[in-house]
């Protein structure tokens, strides 16, 4: 077929290849390897939600939400970040449903980001912020985060801030590393954009996995910072249905006014029935409560079934990701032996450094742990192997 364009069609990324989860994702397949890369637990979700959706698709409720989401929704979720982080959020004005925690990230970027701003971004980094930086014409500026730990260093952030920096992406509890923000943290930020017109955007889809008795040092717990951030949450990672993409964004009524202009030309509107159950499901506290525990049994497991292999790492803080060092392995790239184990010994993995804007490798995988026990044992026993 000849090229209709030639010549004509310029990449708008043209050094943004296919993410890197759908590419193990697709080797895990091809080699039928267990698959602890994609980050999507193997266990089903509850009953008791599907049940919930299926009886609002009975009822008929399967025509368009209003642009912003269900309002039943939007309440509960005003009650619940109320309960928890001392916020209030109008229901109409200031919380916006989304297709899923990556579609808000872009369109709080897309809506407030101009040409030749600046946008500070901690990295590795979710490989979602940068495209949609990049896309508004605006300037990524990195910040690496610090191994073996990945913590910020303030010293470079309050370094980095010039009079174009626009926005500071945060991203707790993080991935692909399992590191969380300290109150510390939160301190030095809010004296970072203190007397600024900087806009935050945080990154709090794993805010209910998090360990060891840590709390979620949510943006939303200061009101300084809330006045001028998005927060952006996940159901999807919440309740364990990724496939589900229904996330949501809170930001102030001014900062949403803009986030609305451009959500309504992208999705305009998120799944009716699944919004409903969602409402329903959230009413009851008890869903999401025992998350940390549950998440943090998983961990403990994974990294017991371990403790005799070669891969050594540090216990995750929070997410459902583990990095693990395999220095003591081969001191192959992260890239080539994270194919390679797929390959060879079935098990895929994320190599870190692919979330870097330039070649970083500190010979370190992400695992994904939110599997099932016996995927676990199998993987494990592999890793043990190697």
């Amino acid at each position: 077929m000849p090229e209709l364009f030639p010549g004509r069609l310029q990449p708008k990324l043209p050094h943004v290849g296919t993410t890197i989860f759908a590419v193990m994702s697709r080797l895990a397949a091809e080699h039928g390897a267990i698959n602890l890369s994609q980050g999507f637990p193997d266990f089903p979700i509850a009953d008791g939600l599907i049940e919930r959706v299926r009886h609002y698709m009975k009822k008929g409720f399967n025509q368009y939400a209003p642009m912003s989401g269900m309002q039943t929704l939007r309440e509960v979720i005003s009650e619940k970040v109320e309960s928890l982080y001392g916020a209030c959020f109008h229901p109409e004005r200031e919380i916006n449903i989304t297709a899923g925690a990556t579609q808000g990230l872009f369109t709080a970027i897309q809506s407030v980001v101009q040409k030749g701003d600046e946008v500070i971004v901690f990295q590795p980094a979710y490989d979602s912020y940068v495209p949609a930086v990049l896309l508004n014409g605006a300037v990524p500026v990195f910040i690496d985060l610090e191994p073996p730990d990945f913590r910020i260093d303030w010293k470079k952030v309050r370094a980095a801030v010039t009079e174009k920096t626009r926005m500071i992406v945060l991203n707790t509890p993080h991935n692909p590393t399992g590191s969380v923000l300290s109150e510390t943290d939160i301190d030095q930020l809010r004296e970072v954009v203190r007397g600024t017109d900087i806009i935050c955007l945080s990154d709090e889809v794993y805010e209910h996995i998090i360990f060891d008795g840590r709390p979620h040092q949510s943006i939303l717990r200061h009101p300084d910072l809330t006045e001028r951030s998005f927060a952006v949450f996940s159901f999807g990672k919440t309740f364990h249905a990724t496939g589900w993409k229904t996330g949501y964004v809170l930001a102030p009524e001014n900062l949403m006014a803009e986030f609305r202009s451009v959500h309504q030309f992208t999705v305009y509107c998120c799944n009716t029935p699944i919004q409903l159950a969602l409402a329903d499901f959230l009413r009851d506290k008890d869903n999401y409560t025992g998350i940390p525990d549950f998440y943090q049994s998983k961990r403990d497991y994974f990294l017991d079934l371990i403790q005799t292999s070669r891969f050594k790492g540090r216990p995750a803080e929070g997410s459902y990701f583990q990095i693990l060092d395999y220095s003591a392995v081969t001191d192959e790239k992260d890239t080539d032996f994270a194919v390679r184990m797929t390959r060879e010994y079935g098990v895929a993995s994320i190599p870190v450094s692919v979330f870097y804007d330039r070649p970083v490798d500190n010979h370190v995988l992400r695992f994904c742990f939110a599997k099932q026990k016996e995927t676990l044992d199998r993987a494990a026993e592999i890793l043990c192997a190697i």
